[in-house]
């Protein structure tokens, strides 16, 4: 493999193009808090969970079907299983934001950027940049102060639901990170088999007695702002969001996903300023632009990291190519086993 000086531009220039559509979910996320408050009850959490994936559901079943049953028998129970977990972070966030506050809710999911570089760094075995952790504590800092307007309360049930959120966000990025399972199959049906695995999961939870209204009686109650507000949870925080970060992070790293997508209580008081008039003040709008410096931050250390990388990676040891040397190689070949790997940290 030639070691061009072009090399170690590529993943910046890459990271840069991936930047924007990333952020992009991060406002689409940031306003689904008000959607998702204005359609989902403590009565309809799963209702709305299964109409939520359902209306995407059949279009990429009929777009994709070619690829689907082109899938191997190893590749559908790697998207399976996948698709579990998916389920497991949507029940847990559902449930967290309808029993906790927006603020706590916002300041307890972007946890998820600190547990995320930090378990990655784990399992491949290499310590993090002292630079790293200082941008992403002052991003936790900033989402902190941010939040501070609307008051932060002891923390309740729905606290710690948001935070096994975060966790299992966590464990959704780098399980598909590593997964060779799910390798040479093709982003639509991977979406598409764990979308499927997760409405399977809420179906079989909402028939069970006692876990609220069914999908149908939810949905009989439905005004057109209803249906509006499901759509739009349903089209851009779950399929725009899972595409684009498919699509970045075989251009970038987890960590570098997970802190931009950390901007996200920065455009969720923006939604709730211009929509809601909310009030932040002051300490709010310190806490934004530390936020966005942290991550902006974070990002530069991180394509520091990843660039002089590229020179060891093939002269070391198989000890250290998991750690050190599998970072340039993925440049061309891991990230493209990423297909799927963020797909599973999807909106509201």
């Amino acid at each position: 493999m030639p070691t061009s000086p072009d090399s170690p531009a590529a993943p910046s220039r890459a990271g840069r193009l991936a930047d924007v559509p990333v952020l992009l979910v991060a406002v689409v996320w940031g306003s689904s808090y008000l959607a998702a408050k204005g359609v989902t009850t403590a009565d309809t959490v799963l209702a709305v969970l299964v109409l939520r994936f359902s209306v995407v559901l059949p279009v990429l079943v009929v777009a994709g079907w070619r690829r689907l049953r082109a899938l191997s028998g190893t590749q559908w129970r790697g998207a399976g299983v996948l698709g579990l977990i998916l389920a497991v972070i949507f029940l847990l966030e559902t449930y967290g934001v309808v029993h906790t506050s927006a603020t706590n809710a916002g300041l307890i999911i972007s946890l998820t950027m600190v547990f995320t570089p930090l378990a990655e760094s784990r399992v491949r075995g290499v310590r993090l940049p002292g630079a790293f952790m200082a941008a992403a504590g002052l991003s936790v800092l900033g989402v902190a102060l941010l939040t501070q307007g609307a008051g932060f309360t002891a923390p309740s049930g729905g606290d710690l639901l948001m935070l096994g959120a975060a966790v299992a966000r966590t464990v959704h990025v780098l399980a598909m990170a590593r997964m060779d399972s799910v390798r040479g199959a093709d982003a639509l049906s991977l979406t598409t088999v764990q979308l499927g695995s997760a409405v399977a999961v809420f179906a079989v939870l909402v028939a069970m007695p006692g876990t609220g209204a069914s999908p149908w009686a939810a949905a009989s109650e439905f005004d057109g702002g209803d249906w509006l507000g499901l759509v739009y949870l349903s089209v851009f925080c779950t399929l725009f969001a899972f595409f684009v970060q498919m699509w970045a992070v075989r251009r970038t790293s987890p960590s570098r996903v997970s802190l931009l997508l950390g901007t996200e209580p920065v455009w969720a008081a923006a939604v709730g300023i211009a929509l809601a008039g909310d009030r932040p003040g002051w300490l709010g709008l310190v806490g934004a632009l530390l936020v966005l410096v942290g991550t902006g931050w974070g990002r530069t250390v991180a394509d520091r990291g990843r660039e002089p990388s590229a020179e060891p990676a093939g002269a070391t040891a198989r000890t250290s190519a998991r750690a050190t040397a599998e970072a340039p190689a993925q440049t061309t070949r891991t990230p493209r086993r990423h297909t799927s790997e963020t797909s599973g940290t999807p909106g509201r």
